[in-house]
């Protein structure tokens, strides 16, 4: 009886250990498997093709390949795009002061755009403008800024003025008086420093040469401009490709923030026709000429009969 307790006892301990064991076995299975069967995975992978598994790239590993597509990029927007100047004087007061910072549109002359009346725009030195007049010399880190576009053209020979007349066109002035552009008097008071005179010296008429700007600063009297240099080659006009572009906004400083639109007395149509009128006037003469020829012609035959 004692053995068949302790059988029986036994026997039904027994199973009920071993379905412990087995439900132990799958709980404690079903824990361990999700991390240790995804680590397994990725070595049976990393072990098939043969190369262990890529780790993260570390930021200072690329922050050099950042830095160095950010200069690709500022070095194509300032050749292509736009470019940032400094204004070092007060010629254009007080459209522009000493110490702003405009931006210059470099993308349309290279779909062939022209300076037009009224623009403002930057352009080289034309040989002889600046002769005399002190540039900034800037450190290699400003040159170096400068060069890729993060700061201001520093070493350039660099001017701004606004575009008076173009190819064509004939502008004089009287001295105190207004300038007058193809037989148009321009009022220039919405841009000119206040007190100052359209011009305090006479000049002209002249004519531009296709393919050439007039440029003066809207303060006259503070001013070196085309007037002043009419001595030069070009007559005191700047050649269309000497131009960088037109300043077309005040960045900087933040209080100054504005665009540089073309004032409205650039475009009466006055202005336009007053040049076609030239070309007009040639035509109707050389239409002219052979009547007036073959009617002399007949009148010598006549003379000549008699």
């Amino acid at each position: 009886m004692g053995d068949l307790a302790v059988g029986a006892r036994s026997g039904h301990d027994e199973p009920e250990k071993r379905a412990d064991e087995a439900i132990g076995d799958d709980v404690t299975g079903d824990d361990v498997t999700d991390d240790e069967r995804a680590h397994d995975d990725d070595g049976a992978a990393a072990g098939r093709s043969g190369r262990s598994p890529k780790k993260p790239r570390s930021f200072w590993k690329e922050l050099p390949l950042l830095i160095g597509i950010a200069l690709v990029l500022a070095l194509l927007i300032k050749t292509f795009l736009v470019q940032a100047f400094s204004i070092p004087s007060e010629s254009m007061m007080n459209t522009l002061q000493r110490g702003d910072r405009v931006l210059v549109d470099k993308l349309t002359p290279w779909f062939g755009s022209e300076p037009e009346r009224g623009e403002v725009v930057v352009f080289h030195d034309p040989g002889g403008w600046l002769e005399g007049q002190e540039t900034p010399d800037p450190n290699v880190v400003q040159k170096f800024l400068s060069f890729i576009g993060l700061m201001p053209s520093a070493e350039e020979k660099d001017l701004i003025k606004r575009v008076i007349a173009v190819g064509g066109d004939t502008v004089s002035c009287k001295e105190g008086g207004k300038v007058v552009l193809n037989g148009v008097a321009l009022d220039e008071t919405s841009y000119l420093y206040p007190g100052s005179v359209p011009c305090q010296d006479s000049f002209g008429p002249i004519k531009v040469p296709e393919g050439r700007i007039w440029v003066m600063g809207d303060n006259r009297q503070n001013s070196l401009d085309s007037r002043f240099h009419q001595q030069l080659p070009g007559g005191g006009t700047v050649a269309n490709d000497q131009v960088v572009g037109r300043a077309v906004v005040i960045a900087w400083p933040v209080t100054r923030w504005a665009t540089l639109p073309v004032p409205d007395i650039f475009d009466q149509p006055a202005l336009n026709k007053a040049v076609g009128a030239a070309p007009l006037g040639a035509a109707s003469l050389a239409a002219a000429l052979p009547l007036v020829l073959w009617r002399r012609k007949k009148r010598t035959a006549g003379h000549t009969a008699e």
